[in-house]
C-alpha cells in the first residue's frame, strides 16, 4: 500500500528526475528545434529573438555553436547548399586580431542525431572519414582547389575577445566562399570599421547577424554541386545603450545600421543603410516574406 507520505516522496523524486532530464537534454546543443529553448543560446540574439520571415523549410537547421561545451554563438544552415543562411553572436570589444592557428571544425550533430553537441577538428587521416558528414555540410576539401575563394567568416575572430570564442569561429558552419579581392578588401575593411564602431560607442552589449544571398552558383567537386557561393553578404548591428555624444555622423548609426556588399572581384564596394533599407533589399533576394525583420522591434527597446 503506498501512502500519502510515500506518494509524495515518490511524486518529488520524480519532479526531480525529469527537471535532471530537462536540464541535460538542454545542455545538448548542436542541432536544435529553437534558439530560445536552448540554455544560453538565445543570448545571442537580440531579445532572444531570431530573424523573423523566413520560410523556414525542414532542411534549414538552426545550430547552436557550441566550443568546449559552451554555446558561443547560433547559426542557421543550408545542409543542401553546404553553406550558413546566417550567424548571430555578440560583438565582444577587442583589438583586432586574427588568430589563423585554430584547427578547421565541422559540426557532429549534423551528420548524426547521435553526434557530439561540440564543433570538433576534422580528422587528421585520410579524407574517407569526411564520407561521414559530407553529405550534411562543407568539408575541407571542398575548398582544397578553388584559389579564387576564401572561407569567409560569418562570426569573424576579430570581433571575438576571448581565445575560445576566437577559436570557435573557425567551424566550415560559420564560413562562405568569398571571393578573394573582396573577402581581404572590402569585407574585412567593414569588418575592422565595424570593430572600432562599436568598440568606441557601444556602451553596452552589441549584437550582429551577417548573413548571405545565394544565386545558384556552387563549388563543384569531382563532378557534384558541393558549395553554394553567396551572390551578396550582408551584416547589421543592434546597440540600443550606446554614446548620445557620439559624432553626429556615427550616432544617427545607432541603435542599428546594416550593410551588404556583392561578392565579386570588382564591383564588390560595401553600400551601409538603415537596417530597414537592407531588409528591403534583402526581401528582393531571399526566400523571405513581407514581414521579414532582422532584429526583434528593430532594436528599439520595449521601454
Amino acid at each position: 500500500m503506498v501512502t500519502v507520505k510515500h506518494f509524495s516522496i515518490y511524486s518529488s523524486l520524480s519532479l526531480a528526475v525529469l527537471l535532471i532530464l530537462g536540464c541535460m537534454r538542454e545542455s545538448q546543443a548542436g542541432v536544435v528545434e529553437d534558439f530560445n529553448h536552448v540554455e544560453r543560446c538565445k543570448d545571442s540574439l537580440y531579445m532572444g529573438t531570431p530573424p523573423r520571415g523566413y520560410f523556414l523549410s525542414n532542411s534549414l537547421k538552426k545550430l547552436c555553436q557550441r566550443y568546449e561545451d559552451k554555446p558561443r554563438f547560433v547559426t542557421l544552415y543550408d545542409p543542401h547548399k553546404h553553406i550558413p543562411v546566417y550567424s548571430a553572436y555578440t560583438f565582444k570589444k577587442s583589438d583586432g586580431e586574427k588568430r589563423v592557428d585554430f584547427p578547421w571544425m565541422f559540426e557532429p550533430q549534423l551528420a548524426s542525431e547521435k553526434g557530439s553537441s561540440n564543433m570538433e577538428p576534422f580528422p587528421q587521416s585520410s579524407s574517407h572519414m569526411h564520407m561521414n558528414f559530407e553529405d550534411s555540410q562543407a568539408v575541407l576539401e571542398d575548398y582544397a582547389d578553388v584559389v579564387q575563394y576564401e572561407r569567409g567568416h560569418l562570426n569573424p575572430d576579430e570581433h571575438q575577445a576571448d581565445p575560445l570564442d576566437k577559436a570557435s569561429t573557425y567551424t566550415l558552419t560559420n564560413v562562405v566562399p568569398q571571393i578573394r579581392e573582396f573577402n581581404i578588401g572590402p569585407w574585412a575593411e567593414h569588418e575592422d570599421l565595424i570593430r572600432k564602431r562599436l568598440n568606441n560607442y557601444c556602451r553596452g552589449k552589441a549584437y550582429v547577424i551577417t548573413g548571405v544571398t545565394t544565386s545558384g552558383n556552387m563549388i563543384r567537386r569531382d563532378n557534384l554541386d558541393r558549395v553554394a557561393i553567396p551572390e551578396y553578404m550582408w551584416s547589421a548591428y543592434c546597440c540600443t545603450d550606446y554614446d548620445q555624444n557620439a559624432p553626429y555622423f556615427l550616432r544617427y548609426k545607432f541603435p542599428a545600421f546594416g550593410a551588404y556588399g556583392l561578392n565579386d572581384r570588382v564591383n564588390n564596394h560595401l553600400v551601409e543603410v538603415p537596417v530597414k533599407n537592407l531588409e528591403k533589399f534583402l526581401r528582393g533576394r531571399m526566400d523571405v516574406d513581407k514581414n521579414f525583420q532582422i532584429f526583434y522591434n528593430d532594436c528599439v527597446p520595449d521601454s
